[in-house]
């Protein structure tokens, strides 16, 4: 949460240079305080677990938020209960007349497909374009981010020659943004994905910033100036055990699979995995909502 400190305090240059979030006493007696309406899109097959590592992460701020969970009304889930996505969730056609604070569109396992090829890429494109005016900031992740990238900024995907998958080192190149606040020069971040995007296309974007990236894995986190639209192309949210429980469905299935780098204890599959993410993986999802969602929407939707 921000200092709150007198408008013309000495201090307040320097706290500004150095990218401390600051308010000044005549904004804060002013302020009004409201819970967040954060939209979520879980286009991932096995919902309630995606809903429960997003839950997790965005329960940790003393902001007050309230989720709803829309699913897509071309494409049918077959990996969830009709009766749990009745209860909890809704459809785009029931909320596209409200304004949310924030959304969130997950990845899916179709980023083989062309975007074009996949099921609901309609649906998906008219929701990008309604959460231009319609919603604060929206966080895509996985393929949400590669999806986002091509459709927002016209920057498509690439096969790559084996799966990414592992526990890999980012290097922060925007220190200063508030989405990286109290990020450590280098932070570990799981990746699970068999296409990537080009970091010289996002660099070279006009309307795009790269702030973190890895050698091995590529880019990882990426926002737009405006602060619209933030792509993670990793899994900040993913649980210790996650990435084990992909490898093992991986292998049951009978695909050609590697060990997830860095990931078990002396690459042994039968050890379990040291989560080395965690920390940072809350510390995004707290600097998304307070920054970018709850610093920039407006009290009051006009």
């Amino acid at each position: 949460m921000p200092i709150n400190i007198p408008k013309l305090l000495p201090a307040r240059a320097i706290l500004e240079q150095e990218n401390i979030f600051i308010m000044d006493d005549e904004r804060a007696t002013s302020q009004d305080i409201r819970p967040l309406n954060i939209l979520i899109l879980n286009l991932m097959p096995e919902k309630e677990k995606a809903e429960t590592q997003l839950l997790r992460l965005l329960g940790n701020s003393p902001l007050q938020v309230n989720v709803n969970f829309l699913k897509t009304s071309s494409y049918e889930s077959t990996h969830t209960s009709k009766q749990h996505l009745e209860q909890f969730y809704t459809t785009f056609a029931e909320v596209k007349n409200h304004k949310y604070d924030g959304m969130i569109i997950t990845g899916a396992p179709v980023e083989l497909l062309e975007f074009e090829q996949v099921k609901y890429w309609s649906e998906l494109t008219e929701i990008m374009e309604w959460t231009k005016e319609n919603v604060t900031s929206t966080l895509h992740i996985c393929w949400g981010a590669q999806a986002a990238l091509y459709f927002h900024y016209d920057i498509g995907k690439f096969e790559l020659s084996r799966k990414c998958s592992g526990i890999y080192p980012h290097r922060v190149f925007e220190a200063n943004d508030l989405l990286l606040r109290g990020f450590d020069d280098q932070f570990f971040a799981p990746h699970s994905r068999y296409t990537d995007v080009s970091i010289e296309a996002i660099k070279n974007h006009p309307k795009l910033t790269l702030l973190a990236a890895s050698d091995e894995a590529g880019a990882l986190l990426i926002s737009s100036k405006d602060r619209k639209h933030v792509m993670i192309t990793g899994h900040l949210e993913y649980e210790s055990d996650t990435l084990a429980q992909e490898y093992q469905r991986d292998i049951e299935k009978g695909l050609e699979i590697h060990v997830p780098e860095n990931y078990f204890p002396n690459n042994d599959p039968n050890q379990p995995p040291i989560n080395r993410w965690r920390s940072h993986g809350h510390l995004f999802f707290s600097n998304w909502l307070n920054y970018y969602v709850y610093q920039e929407t407006p009290f009051i939707w006009r």
